[in-house]
């Protein structure tokens, strides 16, 4: 038996654990998801200068805590980056951007001297792909270009509709891939 009855008291137990690990004080680069969000809820003991944030949810979610949220422009570096994951191999790579912030989230984190991953023991896998599909973010004039390289490549492409990405984009979710060799891809 789990020692955590709910997935989600598995989230917040991971968010828990990884604030242990930013840094008082300062900026930080904020991730986005259904576990970020718990991580976002513990941030006011950080007594953070301000906040980075990759998706608009969660700068709506700092500002309402109190947080002043800065774009990124405006800063040089962070001192740390902390996001989840859908998935997570042995290798430490990872599948992210199911919460369709991808692409904000990969530039936010460009931009710290540290990366803190929050994941519970549900994220690990064995091979990347095979249970969780990889999103690739696209601008919409690519959309079926792109879905035909990702056949190309092995994957079953599906347009997730209805979600269109802050930066006006769309999400193609690429089943089937199998990702043996997450660099190589």
């Amino acid at each position: 038996m789990s020692l955590y009855a709910t997935q989600d008291e598995k989230k917040q137990a991971a968010a828990k654990a990884a604030l242990k690990h930013l840094p008082k004080g300062g900026i930080l680069g904020v991730g986005t998801g259904s576990t970020v969000n718990f991580l976002i809820d513990l941030l006011p003991e950080l007594q953070l200068e301000a906040a980075v944030a990759s998706s608009q949810a969660t700068a709506d979610r700092l500002k309402k805590l109190g947080i002043e949220v800065v774009d990124m422009n405006h800063v040089g570096s962070l001192d740390a980056y902390v996001d989840g994951a859908d998935e997570i191999d042995r290798h430490m790579h990872m599948i992210k951007g199911g919460g369709a912030a991808l692409t904000r989230e990969k530039i936010v984190a460009s931009i710290a001297k540290k990366f803190v991953c929050i994941v519970d023991d549900s994220k690990w896998v064995d091979q990347l792909g095979r249970d969780f599909p990889l999103p690739v973010e696209v601008i919409p004039m690519a959309r079926s270009a792109v879905a035909r390289k990702l056949v190309s490549l092995g994957g079953d492409p599906v347009y997730r509709e209805g979600v269109v990405t802050d930066n006006g984009n769309v999400i193609l979710d690429v089943f089937n891939l199998n990702i043996l060799n997450a660099i190589d891809l």
